[in-house]
């Protein structure tokens, strides 16, 4: 069978044990635009048990909680409430879940997390690898499918048989899960760089759906490797080391009283078997490697997605929950939420006033409509150009920044180009959003010289404040081996200068500027780590990495 002939039946296997188990899989991340693979899949969850319910990124709290129904409240001089979409187990389709904020994918996850028999399908349907469904989500659910490039020939009929469900349901409490299962998925997520427990967890819930729908009675190793590959590949971040084999003569010999059969598979010292392993290994993205950010960083620092940040107004942007407050001339009446929240005191307040005529509203019921917008970002490279660098990594760091920058411009993010050799740093490319300037002052970057890099952190720092000061949200983004000899005088002093650069990192990380800093160099220098905590920024060590590579370890920094 082809690889896209596979990827469709793991998705349908996918959907049939979400099916045995919606509950304790929680729900599954469908990444496909429209096309005839996505509609034969979205036909497929008809045979859902749960009724559907069809959410929309900007779906209100009243919506998804239920509120007071105004209308009846009025009429009826009591409170009478409306059902939200998530009182009652249900399986909720979130569409353009790619453009969910944190604040509705925070209760989603809440809505999941209290185990009311509610099941979340998300429909992320971005046509860049930077659009993508919300982390918080999609890290608790079971099974993250692609279908992106599947065409009708590679879709087969994969209709779910109803009674096999059913069965499949009314075994599934009798499954058992023994010790060994459990510790084989563990080890195996650690193994693959998978930190979550929550991985192992829903690997279990889907080794145990496998087994009730196939009509036994335990869980066997095929069921572990079936559920490992559709449960651990999406979220592994490291390819797992092969361990060194003893030499044969220094091979302890086996203990006296133990089982000579050799027919025992299942794992008996909590480490994963090596066919597990390659279970999964055999179907890990192919394009994986260039996802991957070193052990020990973070995905991006606060506020360094790929929007800019955030500002809280009463005028323009996106809708927010109305609150309360004063009107101040400058601020504008929520007048449906402002009677939502006079409704309910109407009956006392005709009781004190018998006389009053129409609705009776005070000062506390008073809601304000705001709104929320995003500033653009500036992505600000600050380029080692010393001697030591351009001996080293210069034209590979030139290559990677090249390549962010095409990244930014289809983001239509503002850029700046700041390099630091010889006694100080120039600012050669201010705020712009032209790419063919861009790339002109890159490429005519030279090399030589000493390395200041407490004037190129210097003349970053104040590049972003002012860039702060103009509504733009600056992040930047430092490639350099570490390597400072030029005090910020200009002196050569290796120990001055450390401690300059040590001094500016801690005053940028206080000015509440993210940033991110790769090592360049030939071995990870400890000095530049340090250098990255001061600035409370990622440090991300890539000593053999080509341009493709640092680009891609830097987005995925910066996007995360």
């Amino acid at each position: 069978m082809s690889e896209a002939g596979d990827r469709w039946e793991a998705a349908c296997l996918a959907l049939r044990l979400l099916a045995i188990d919606p509950t304790g899989l929680k729900g599954l991340c469908l990444r496909a635009r429209s096309g005839p693979a996505r509609q034969a899949f979205l036909t497929m969850l008809d045979g859902m048990s749960l009724p559907r319910s069809r959410l929309h990124p900007t779906i209100t709290d009243e919506q998804l909680f239920g509120g007071i129904d105004l209308a009846a409240t009025l009429a009826g001089e009591k409170m009478v409430f409306n059902q939200g979409l998530t009182s009652s187990p249900s399986m909720l389709v979130l569409t353009m879940a790619e453009r969910a904020g944190s604040d509705l994918a925070a209760k989603l996850a809440q809505v999941l997390d209290s185990d009311k028999g509610h099941c979340l399908i998300m429909l992320d349907e971005g046509a860049e690898a930077s659009e993508h469904a919300p982390p918080a989500l999609t890290e608790r659910l079971a099974f993250h499918i692609d279908l992106d490039s599947l065409g009708l020939a590679d879709v087969t009929a994969a209709a779910m048989d109803p009674n096999a469900l059913i069965r499949a349901r009314a075994r599934l409490a009798s499954v058992p899960a023994g010790t060994e299962d459990i510790s084989a998925l563990v080890m195996l997520a650690a193994r693959f760089g998978i930190d979550s427990l929550r991985a192992p967890l829903l690997a279990l819930r889907a080794a145990r759906a496998l087994v009730a729908l196939n009509g036994r009675d335990r869980i066997t190793f095929d069921d572990l490797a079936q559920a490992a590959r559709l449960i651990y590949p999406s979220r592994a971040t490291m390819l797992p080391e092969d361990e060194d084999q003893p030499p044969p003569d220094t091979e302890p010999p086996a203990p006296q009283d133990q089982s000579q059969d050799g027919d025992n598979n299942e794992p008996s010292d909590g480490i994963p078997d090596e066919m597990l392993i390659d279970a999964v290994r055999a179907v890990l993205p192919a394009h994986l490697l260039d996802q991957l950010v070193p052990a020990g960083t973070t995905r991006g620092a606060s506020g360094s997605g790929g929007a800019g940040a955030r500002h809280k107004g009463n005028r323009r942007g996106r809708p927010l929950p109305s609150r309360a407050g004063r009107l101040d001339g400058t601020s504008r009446i929520d007048l449906v939420a402002t009677l939502r929240a006079a409704a309910p005191w109407q009956p006392l307040r005709r009781k004190a006033t018998p006389w009053a005529k129409g609705l009776l509203i005070r000062p506390s019921d008073i809601r304000l409509k705001r709104y929320e917008e995003k500033s653009d970002r500036l992505l600000i490279f600050v380029v080692d150009a010393s001697g030591s660098a351009a001996m080293s990594r210069l034209g590979e760091a030139k290559g990677a920044v090249e390549l962010l920058l095409a990244e930014a411009y289809a983001r239509r993010d503002h850029v700046a180009l700041i390099t630091f050799r010889g006694i100080a740093a120039d600012v050669l490319l201010p705020p712009t959003r032209s790419l063919v300037q861009t790339k002109r002052r890159l490429a005519s970057l030279p090399g030589g010289g000493g390395t200041p890099l407490a004037a190129g952190l210097k003349a970053a720092g104040e590049l972003a404040m002012q860039a702060r000061s103009r509504g733009l949200s600056p992040t930047l983004a430092m490639l350099t081996d570490g390597r400072a000899n030029i005090a910020l005088d200009g002196t050569a002093d290796r120990l001055r200068a450390a401690t300059d650069a040590e001094t500016l990192a801690r005053l940028i990380r206080a000015q509440g500027i993210p940033g991110l800093v790769l090592d360049m160099s030939a071995r990870p220098q400890d000095t530049l780590r340090a250098l990255a905590a001061q600035m409370g920024a990622p440090y991300l060590p890539l000593p053999r990495a080509d341009a493709k590579r640092l680009s891609g370890a830097i987005s995925s920094a910066l996007e995360g």
